[in-house]
């Protein structure tokens, strides 16, 4: 799932250069008036009371919101409860409470309040026996607590990922999915095995040089393990970028370590005091990364929901089935906090929840599907403009008592970068966001020389959808296209874009207000099964609109 990106230079690339693309258009002119870019950030808040209990019925004046330090006003204010709205804001943005006794109307949430879930299994560092016992309570979960309504989808990590079910509106799908991941083989055993032996070697070491370097080499093993499953988080991470609304990673593992070997080391230097330093262990320090990881997330509007599969955790040095009796109950101490230190970091540090030494479960997850139903989503326009920093967010109740959780900052991100999220995680996940009624048409395919094939599009823009803006003898709009495509092989290209003139004559403004603007762009494509996605932003207006669509190239 890591969606390879080729050169659109390349003559084997799915798309043609942009260059390639704006010569099919009229080339554009300066329009009167700037481009709009109004960026709302939106907050997702938990508040709980002294007990733990969801407090509900706040409005945004119980808020206070700052970024970074400076206080921001909040412009935008929605409120869940139970699965659903609880009040409509007003144009100003102040929450009209709910008229008591009212029956509530079926409305639905709006696409920056929806959510996708993304239940990551990482086989990778898990035992089978934990992960199956796991599994039957996150079926249970799934099928009772998830909102049919909301996205989710299932993957797996065994050392890349794999998705195993897509998005999908109906959780029961992937509970039922998770039945065969408990065929597949986890590999935390591994894990085990080469700890104790590596354990077993220091206790009966009697000189620090017969075992130093096999201390060294295990511990390069797994930092290396490690920054393969980081690499596969933030990829992930970087995939759902532009889906739009809320996003969580229910992540599912046995730990994983802060500081890989940490507790070796310590076993090492409690052996032999004289001769080994525990500076020794950190080049294997792996926080920044994960701090890294955690930022990512922030930046793309992610909450890291941990569950640790151990259970509550026994250590070896008290079991008498293990063979190490003398590693002594510090190293064991060190290296259970080491593996949940991570896991209630990333849920920390983005808003998330993290489940440790729990024998069961399902009563933790509650906590979580509270958070999927029950929120706060406060939202302001930042003063910058796409500047790619990242900003730190801090959010108060003006109530005393109240304890509230939320994601630490995000990244403003250009204008580009977010239509080419946009585009990219359509291609991948689906989910057209299409409120401005594009169409996209796939027209005449022909074989080149050279054995690929060019293909035609044409996107169709409701003219009566796009802002004009009167100038001289012409009213005037601009849009920007972008476009990407994926192959069969998974193999994705680079987003091309190119921005469209569109002039209407004063006197027939009314008239093609009914009619579609068409642009024709022609991709060069291999041969089989191919998907396109589009996306289109009024540059005027700010509006935005992705839509997908498969076709198979040749015969």
């Amino acid at each position: 799932m890591a969606y390879p990106r080729k050169p659109l230079l390349l003559a084997a690339a799915s798309l043609l250069a942009a260059a390639s693309i704006i010569a099919a258009a009229d080339e554009p002119t300066e329009l009167f008036g700037e481009s709009l870019d109004v960026t709302v950030v939106n907050v997702d808040v938990y508040v709980t009371d002294k007990a733990g209990n969801r407090v509900q019925g706040l409005t945004k004046d119980d808020f206070e919101l700052s970024e970074d330090k400076k206080p921001v006003q909040i412009t935008n204010f929605y409120a869940i409860e139970a699965g659903r709205p609880a009040r409509q804001p007003d144009p100003d943005g102040v929450a009209a409470p709910a008229v008591p006794g009212a029956p509530w109307a079926a409305e639905e949430i709006p696409d920056e309040q929806r959510l996708s879930l993304i239940v990551y299994v990482d086989n990778f560092n898990l035992r089978p026996f934990n992960r199956n016992r796991i599994l039957r309570e996150l079926r249970q979960f799934l099928g009772e607590r998830v909102r049919p309504g909301d996205r989710v989808m299932l993957v797996s990590y065994d050392r890349e990922l794999h998705v195993r079910r897509g998005f999908t509106s109906d959780p029961l799908v992937i509970a039922a999915a998770l039945f065969e991941l408990e065929k597949l083989s986890a590999q935390g055993t591994q894990a085990d095995s080469a700890r104790r032996d590596i354990l077993e070697a220091i206790d009966e070491a009697e000189d620090v040089s017969a075992v130093h370097g096999r201390v060294r080499g295990y511990a390069d093993s797994l930092f290396n393990d490690l920054e393969f499953t980081v690499s596969a988080l933030r990829d992930l991470v970087e995939q759902t970028a532009g889906l739009p609304g809320r996003k969580a990673i229910l992540y599912v593992s046995d730990g994983l370590p802060m500081r890989a070997a940490e507790d070796v080391f310590h076993a090492l230097a409690i052996k032999f005091p004289q001769k080994t330093s525990l500076l020794e262990a950190q080049p294997y320090d792996a926080s920044r990364r994960f701090s890294e990881l955690a930022n990512q997330a922030n930046a793309n509007r992610v909450s890291f929901y941990t569950l640790e599969a151990t259970g509550l955790r026994v250590s070896a040095a008290t079991d008498a089935s293990q063979s190490n009796p003398g590693l002594g109950m510090e190293v064991e101490q060190i290296h259970f906090a080491n593996l949940q230190s991570t896991l209630q970091m990333l849920a920390d540090k983005t808003g998330g929840v993290a489940i440790l030494n729990a024998n069961q479960v399902l009563p933790q997850l509650e906590r979580a599907a509270d958070d999927f139903q029950s929120y706060y989503s406060l939202g302001y326009s930042p003063a910058h403009g796409g500047d790619g920093r990242y900003y730190r967010i801090e959010v108060k109740s003006k109530r005393k008592g109240l304890t509230v959780r939320h994601r630490e900052g995000y990244r403003d991100k250009p204008v580009d970068s977010r239509m080419s999220d946009g585009v990219l995680a359509n291609l991948r996940f689906g989910g057209d966001a299409n409120s401005m009624g594009v169409n996209l048409e796939v027209g005449a395919t022909a074989r080149r020389s050279d054995g690929l094939y060019s293909v035609q599009l044409t996107v169709r823009v409701p003219i009566g959808k796009v802002l004009l803006v009167p100038r001289a003898a012409l009213h005037e709009g601009r849009v920007t296209v972008y476009v990407a495509a994926l192959d069969e092989e998974g193999e994705t290209s680079e987003v091309g874009n190119a921005p469209v003139a569109i002039r209407i004559p004063p006197d027939q403004v009314e008239e093609t207000s009914k009619r579609y603007y068409a642009y024709s762009l022609t991709l060069v494509m291999r041969k089989g099964e191919q998907r396109v996605a589009v996306g289109v932003r009024d540059d005027l207006a700010g509006t935005t609109a992705f839509l997908s669509k498969s076709l198979r190239v040749g015969s």
